[in-house]
């Protein structure tokens, strides 16, 4: 039986689910906050020590010391979803267009739930002309890699017309997102937020839920791979802070679809409390450097990883990161801008710096704010000092077992291929890497890019992966690697020697998150450990170059991999599959890129 909570979650998914895209183009809901979300339900009561305002770090029998990746709780509590991904008309800046979105908005609703809960969500294709899937990103999906959500990987596409239904348990607290895996169609705007609600490394009043950060496209996203696949990434025309934003239409008086209709978001807080906000980049291509005029940041977690608080003005965010930060409403009563900070310099943005929102701490105001930044925009495009990012829970790295020493290099044949070891990643939407598993064959495709990874001893053990830029262009690549948190050993430019390198690897509690950056012409060095039987794809999260093909997947302990899989979860992951195989939109909708 629901509980009324349960209840009043399931109307408001049907509410939002019958929302028409149209209410984009007009939607209070997309320009104001008057009133923060109520994100901090007592889900759960909280038997030895309760969260509060005034004890972020506790969570009933567990708290922020937990170590959260062998205990966590088992609430016993199912939340169920329903996702449809579609398509129609949408104006998010103002600027007419056509999209792709989750329940009819960009973002599509959020998704919540408590640490120790777990989560059912129906996902169904809408669309006229794709197929699809939804990847939960940065969840390590522990005993559900079935679930991860990567068409030619983990699944087959999805058919227009058709549902999957993604089933796993929330192992993990704080922010992420989900978005389409299947080839540019996140960036067309199939994504949506996901809180875990847990413990915190530092107190705050009221919780903000998500702001997401993006850049964005006047026109169909699949237009421009042409142009993007020849070495030439094109400069959007705008950006979004949480899918909307007021694209200035006064030197386009001409062009019909320049309406002139969007707003920018408002939030409304009240001197003298403190606010969450939860970061995420869910840019196609672009770093921000995140800040609100006259306020401090305190920034309480990265990606999914709790961490040590520190202060700052402002915060860098490569493609697919998140953070958590806290801001102080202590300044005078005033409207100030809330900037996303693009760094022109890292990709070009025809409008960088109207990328804002407004804070307000008078509802009745309607001015624009009149304050200016001191943030000196940074001129690299690399993460936030690693020596900031220390995880709360201190977990070392041992026992190095195996080292994957990898090069990145850049080739043209037809269209611009990233290699990894020689090799540009091609999946097959009909094919993915867990159904031959399942059918028991011992060779992959050379252009999957697999690496094998068992554990040798039931001690820790800790795979190693060395990513070496050799392409000379200097770019950086934000690398994500799905199913695992992983340590950042180092980070630095120059030459990766493996005899010597590894002496000045960080070892003792250093980062750990599920997104990095690689330097240009530089190297990344991250290690992970094999306790997660399944087949992980990781990738760079500038979507371009994901389809251009940087990536490699680890089929880590492919001998344990099946015995995580239901009879009830093969059968639905071979109906997707036909369904696939047999639909319309295999045939009309080519495979132009990498896929993912």
């Amino acid at each position: 039986m629901k509980s009324a909570l349960g209840c009043v979650l399931s109307a408001l998914v049907a509410s939002v689910c019958a929302s028409s895209l149209r209410s984009l183009r007009h939607s209070p809901l997309h320009a104001l906050r008057q009133t923060p979300p109520q994100l901090d339900y007592n889900l759960l009561p909280r038997a030895a020590c309760d969260n509060t305002n005034k004890s972020r770090h506790c969570w009933g029998n567990y708290s922020i010391d937990t170590n959260y990746y062998d205990e966590g709780p088992d609430t016993g509590v199912t939340r169920e979803y329903w996702l449809s991904i579609e398509e129609g008309p949408c104006e998010p800046d103002g600027y007419a267009r056509q999209c792709q979105t989750v329940n009819g908005t960009v973002p599509g609703p959020t998704i919540i739930a408590d640490w120790g809960d777990s989560l059912i969500i129906h996902v169904t294709n809408n669309l006229q002309s794709n197929g699809t899937a939804i990847h939960w990103h940065g969840l390590r999906q522990s005993g559900s890699n079935i679930y991860d959500g990567v068409p030619g990987i983990t699944q087959c596409a999805i058919a227009i017309g058709q549902s999957m239904t993604y089933q796993f348990k929330v192992s993990q607290y704080g922010s992420t997102w989900y978005h389409s895996h299947f080839s540019l169609q996140y960036a067309n705007g199939v994504f949506g937020g996901m809180i875990f609600h847990g413990p915190a490394t530092s107190n705050y009043d009221e919780d903000l839920g998500h702001l997401f950060l993006s850049d964005w496209s006047h026109v169909d996203v699949f237009t421009r791979w042409f142009a993007a696949r020849n070495g030439q990434p094109p400069a959007l025309e705008s950006g979004l802070i949480n899918g909307t934003n007021k694209y200035d239409c006064s030197n386009s008086t001409t062009d019909p679809n320049c309406t002139g209709r969007g707003v920018k978001l408002t939030t409304v807080v009240e001197k003298g409390k403190k606010y969450r906000l939860r970061l995420v980049n869910a840019a196609i291509d672009g770093v921000f450097q995140f800040s609100i005029d006259k306020h401090k940041l305190k920034v309480i977690a990265a990606d999914l990883v709790p961490i040590k608080p520190y202060s700052t003005s402002s915060l860098k965010l490569t493609e697919g990161q998140r953070y958590d930060v806290i801001f102080h409403a202590n300044q005078a009563v005033d409207n100030y801008w809330i900037r996303a900070g693009w760094l022109n310099s890292c990709q070009p943005n025809e409008h960088p710096d109207s990328i804002t929102s407004v804070l307000r701490y008078n509802v009745s105001s309607t001015l624009d704010p009149t304050t200016t930044s001191d943030v000196t925009l940074s001129t690299d495009c690399l993460d936030e000092p690693l020596s900031s990012l220390v995880p709360h829970l201190k977990i070392d790295v041992t026992n190095i077992q195996k080292s994957f020493d990898t090069y990145l290099n850049i080739s043209k044949t037809n269209y611009v291929h990233w290699t990894i070891n020689t090799s540009s990643l091609i999946i097959d939407w009909a094919n993915p890497t867990l159904k031959q598993v399942f059918n028991g064959e011992s060779l992959f495709p050379t252009d999957y890019n697999v690496l094998a990874v068992n554990k040798n001893t039931n001690d820790s053990e800790w795979i190693v992966l060395v990513i070496q830029d050799q392409s000379n262009l200097g770019l950086e690549h934000p690398i994500h690697l799905h199913g695992h948190d992983f340590w950042i050993l180092d980070q630095s430019t120059g030459t990766f020697d493996a005899s010597t390198s590894p002496n000045n690897f960080k070892t003792k509690n250093p980062p750990r998150r599920d997104v990095a950056a690689l330097p240009g012409n530089g190297y990344l060095a991250i290690a992970f450990m094999p306790d997660n039987p399944g087949a992980w794809l990781c990738h760079c999260h500038i979507a371009w170059h994901a389809s251009e093909g940087l990536s490699l997947e680890f089929l880590e302990r492919e001998a344990d991999i099946q015995a995580d899989v239901s009879n009830s979860d093969l059968t639905q992951f071979n109906d997707i599959c036909g369904n696939w195989s047999n639909s319309l939109g295999s045939q009309s909708f080519q495979q132009e890129d990498s896929g993912i």
